[in-house]
C-alpha cells in the first residue's frame, strides 16, 4: 500500500526514516506508568520503589489495575508504532518506528529523558513484527517469572532469546532490531544485574526503598 511514496535512494529515504523514528518516539514517550499511578492515587511513581515508570514498579504501589494498565499500554504503544508504519510504508519503516517507540520509552523528553527499562514496549514491538516471535518472548518471560519470581531476570532472558528466535524464523532484519533493543535492555538493567549477582534483587510485587 502506498508504494509510490517509497524512497528510492538514501537522500529521499532520510526524511521517511526520521519521520518513522519521530512517530515511534512520540508514542513511546507517553509515560503510562506515571499517568496510571497518579490516577490510582499512588502519587508520583518516580518517588516510589525503584523510581522506574514501568509496570513492575507500579505494582509495588499495590495498585494492581494500574500496573496491568501500564503493562498493556506500554506494550501497545510499541505495537501500534510498528503496525501503522508497516501498513503504510512497509517493513523498513516499521523497523525504525519500532526502534523509535522503544527509545521514546527509555528516554521520554517529557520526563527529562529518564523513562522505563523498555521490556513491555520491547514485547509489543516484537509481537507486532512477528506474532510467533512475540509469543515465544512472552512465554519465556512467563516461564522464568514463574520459577524465579524475579521480573528483571525474566526480562533479560526473554530479551536475549528473542534475536535468536527471530533469526530462526528467517526474519533477519527484525532479528537485528531485536538484538539492538536487547543490548539496550541489558544496559537499562545494569543495576538489576548487579543485584542479581549479589542476590538482593527483589521479587515481583515486593516493595523496595
Amino acid at each position: 500500500m502506498f508504494d509510490f511514496v517509497r524512497p528510492l535512494d538514501w537522500g529521499m529515504a532520510a526524511p521517511y526514516y526520521a519521520g518513522a523514528i519521530l512517530f515511534g518516539y512520540l508514542l513511546g514517550a507517553i509515560p503510562f506508568g506515571l499517568i496510571f499511578a497518579r490516577l490510582a492515587g499512588a502519587g508520583d511513581i518516580r518517588k516510589i520503589g525503584s523510581g522506574n515508570i514501568g509496570a513492575t514498579n507500579v505494582l509495588r504501589t499495590g495498585k494492581r489495575w494500574a500496573a496491568a494498565a501500564t503493562l498493556l499500554c506500554d506494550g501497545a504503544k510499541g505495537a501500534v508504532a510498528v503496525l501503522i508504519a508497516r501498513e503504510f510504508y512497509g517493513i523498513e519503516l516499521a523497523f525504525f518506528a519500532g526502534a523509535g517507540a522503544f527509545l521514546g520509552h527509555l528516554f521520554p523528553v517529557w520526563l527529562g529523558f529518564k523513562g522505563g527499562k523498555g521490556v513491555a514496549t520491547f514485547l509489543g514491538v516484537t509481537l507486532a513484527l512477528s506474532w510467533q516471535a512475540g509469543l515465544a518472548a512472552v512465554a519465556i518471560w512467563l516461564a522464568v517469572a514463574a520459577v524465579s519470581r524475579i521480573s528483571s531476570l525474566s526480562a533479560l532472558i526473554a530479551a536475549a532469546a528473542t534475536p535468536f528466535v527471530m533469526a530462526a524464523l528467517g526474519l533477519h532484519l527484525y532479528a537485528t532490531l531485536a538484538l539492538l533493543l536487547a543490548v539496550l535492555i541489558f544496559v537499562a538493567h545494569r543495576e538489576n544485574i548487579r543485584r542479581l549477582f549479589a542476590g538482593t534483587e527483589p521479587t515481583i510485587g515486593e516493595k523496595i526503598g
